[in-house]
C-alpha cells in the first residue's frame, strides 16, 4: 500500500453507500479500489481472535460465508473478491502451521495489506465500522477517516422507510434516534485520537450542494468532481427547529460544527 487508505464512516441512512459508489469509480478510474460494503476488516475484528491463532483455526470458511451472503459491491470487485480469498487461505495455512505469530491484529493487517497489494489507492465503506473503530486505530494506524453525517431526524425517518430483510431496523423514531445517537457517538470517542490531517468531516446536504468535493478532492488526493455531480439528496432537509432528545441534540451539534470548513 502506497497511500494510506481512506475509510468512509456514516450511521446507516446517512448517505454513505451513495458517497461511496462515487468513490468506487473514482477510485477505479485511477487505477485503485473503493469497496462498497467490504466489511472484510469487520468481519476479521469478529473472526480473528487471540484463541483463534492458539488454537490455529483461522475461520476463513466463516469469513467467506459473511462476504458471499451480503456481497460488497462496485466497480473491481470481483478481482477483490479473488484477492480476499486467495490472502485469507495462505493466512489460514500460515495459521495451521503454527507459523502466524500470537497478534490477531498484526495478522488481520497483513491480510488487509495482502488484499490491497500494490494499489496506490484504496478504501471501504461500511456502515458497522463505526462500532470497531477502536480497533481500526490499531489494525490500520495509518488510515485516513471521512465522516459523514446527516440530521438525527432524517436518518431516523429514512430508517423507519427502508425496506427489505433488515430485522435491525428499529420501529419507532425514539428508537432510531437512540440508534443514530449510540453509532455517532462512537465517531465522538474516536476522533480525538486521529490526527486533524486524518479526518473529515461531511454534512451530507452540504455533499449534495457540491459544497465538499474541493475538500474531499483534497484528502482523497483524487478529482472526485465528474464523480459526485450527479448526487442528489433523496428526501427534503429536516426541520432544523424540531426538539431532539437532549443526548441526540448535543452529538449533532458537535458533529454539525466539525462538518463546518475551518479556514487554511
Amino acid at each position: 500500500m502506497t497511500v494510506s487508505p481512506v475509510i468512509l464512516l456514516g450511521g446507516q441512512r446517512c448517505g454513505t453507500t451513495a458517497l461511496a459508489y462515487a468513490m468506487n469509480l473514482a477510485y477505479h478510474d485511477a487505477g485503485g479500489h473503493f469497496t462498497v460494503n467490504g466489511k472484510l476488516p469487520y468481519l476479521l475484528h469478529r473472526w480473528l481472535g487471540g484463541q483463534d491463532l492458539a488454537d490455529r483455526h483461522l475461520r476463513t470458511d466463516e469469513i467467506l460465508h459473511a462476504l458471499d451472503r451480503r456481497p460488497p459491491d462496485g466497480a473491481g470487485v470481483e478481482d477483490w473478491r479473488t484477492r480476499v480469498e486467495q490472502s485469507l487461505r495462505a493466512a489460514a495455512r500460515d495459521v495451521a502451521e503454527g507459523t502466524a505469530g500470537d497478534d490477531p491484529v498484526a495478522l488481520a493487517r497483513q491480510i488487509l495489506t495482502d488484499v490491497q497489494g500494490e494499489l496506490r489507492h484504496w478504501g471501504d465503506k461500511y456502515n458497522e465500522y463505526l462500532l470497531h473503530l477502536p480497533w481500526f486505530g490499531r489494525v490500520l494506524p495509518e488510515a485516513r477517516y471521512v465522516m459523514l453525517v446527516r440530521h438525527p431526524v432524517e436518518a431516523a425517518r429514512s430508517m423507519l422507510r427502508w425496506k427489505g430483510d433488515r430485522p435491525y431496523v428499529p420501529l419507532t423514531e425514539e428508537a432510531a434516534l437512540a440508534k443514530w445517537t449510540a453509532w455517532n457517538g462512537h465517531w465522538l470517542d474516536f476522533a480525538t485520537l486521529v490526527p486533524a490531517e486524518r479526518r473529515l468531516v461531511v454534512e451530507y446536504h452540504a455533499l449534495c450542494r457540491g459544497e465538499e468535493t474541493e475538500r474531499l478532492s483534497r484528502f482523497t488526493g483524487l478529482d472526485l468532481a465528474p464523480y459526485l455531480a450527479g448526487l442528489k439528496p433523496r428526501s427534503p432537509a429536516a426541520d432544523t427547529g424540531v426538539e431532539l432528545p437532549q443526548d441526540t441534540a448535543s452529538v449533532w451539534e458537535t458533529l454539525r460544527v466539525s462538518a463546518a470548513p475551518h479556514p487554511s
